[in-house]
């Protein structure tokens, strides 16, 4: 086991990365007390639980699998099972499966009472690369993602790489698109394994690197004031095209992999990455409304009026932010 510590004083964690970690989470995390644990449809059930029969007293809600179960009337439902069930400023929330059942339960976990304790395992490639930690929680509202939210730390965040057996290749390399953006912004050594070697054969590797490097970057600006908005590589035209294409017709990381490639200033790098996407099978074009991909750029939180922040990359490990024009984005799209 491999243990990584997030320095941000009184809100610090550990993010613990091992296989069979979810047989063992009696061991890290504080279950004896009511504890809620969040779920999806797409997880195999058996991991919710596995970590139930470790708990004092579960309740576990399992939400629809899919981004559309991060709204306000499936957060409304969460937190009215909670009451129900009387849970107590002293009880815990545990997301168990992908980035949205983090996202969503990490912002019931900060809402409910004022905030209770947190606690994430990650069972995607998605979520163990990128999403759990970091504390970033929301819900999408009227079509935009992740615009109802709040930064929030998990008390601890639990990784093991055996859950992501279950997922198909699909799942899989969605989230190798998120590693891949983190070694284009901070690791050239994380893109030279993407690039020249089987990321899928060195999955543990991948991970850890990614972490590392997410980790140094929330620590220096855990609130996204400056150097953690390069996180955000791939993301700005990503999230648009996204919200355009329609829930579930095209994946979280699928749509950040085409965002990067306007985003690489060199048509060398560009057909690096784009040739890298394709080794994966990931999409390097897709179909869609640019007008309302455009729309969804327009509301995104790095926009500021007439202007947004971007994320480019001239070299592999070496990202920049440039405010630009937001209307030269329908352009890019």
């Amino acid at each position: 086991m491999k243990i990584l510590h997030m320095d941000l004083g009184a809100d610090s964690y550990d993010i613990l990365l091992g296989h069979g970690l979810l047989d063992k989470a009696k061991e890290h995390l504080n279950l004896e007390r009511r504890v809620f644990v969040v779920t999806d449809s797409g997880v195999p059930a058996q991991y919710a639980q596995r970590l139930a029969a470790q708990c004092k007293a579960p309740t576990i809600a399992c939400v629809p699998e899919g981004e559309q179960s991060k709204c306000l009337s499936v957060y409304a439902d969460l937190l009215g099972q909670m009451l129900a069930a009387g849970f107590t400023r002293a009880d815990c929330v545990v997301a168990v499966g992908g980035g949205v059942v983090g996202d969503l339960a990490g912002f019931v976990a900060s809402s409910y009472m004022r905030g209770v304790d947190f606690y994430n395992i990650p069972t995607t490639t998605l979520s163990q690369v990128d999403s759990s930690i970091g504390g970033k929680v929301a819900i999408d509202f009227n079509g935009v993602k992740n615009i109802v939210g709040a930064f929030y730390q998990p008390k601890r965040v639990l990784i093991d790489p055996d859950t992501l057996s279950t997922q198909n290749h699909r799942q899989l390399v969605n989230g190798l698109a998120e590693a891949l953006k983190t070694g284009l912004i901070g690791d050239e050594v994380l893109f030279h394994i993407f690039e020249q070697e089987n990321a899928l054969e060195k999955l543990d590797e991948v991970i850890w690197r990614s972490l590392v490097v997410k980790k140094y970057v929330v620590e220096k600006d855990e609130k996204e004031s400056g150097l953690r908005k390069t996180l955000n590589f791939g993301h700005t035209l990503g999230h648009g095209i996204e919200s355009a294409v329609g829930l579930g017709e095209l994946l979280h990381g699928e749509c950040v992999g085409i965002g990067m490639l306007p985003m690489c200033q060199t048509p060398e790098l560009r057909a690096r990455v784009k040739a890298t996407l394709e080794k994966y099978g990931l999409p390097t074009s897709a179909s869609f409304d640019r007008e309302a991909a455009y729309q969804a750029i327009c509301h995104d939180k790095k926009g500021s009026g007439t202007t947004t922040t971007v994320v480019k990359v001239d070299l592999p490990g070496q990202a920049r932010l440039e405010q630009v024009p937001t209307a030269s984005l329908r352009q890019l799209l």
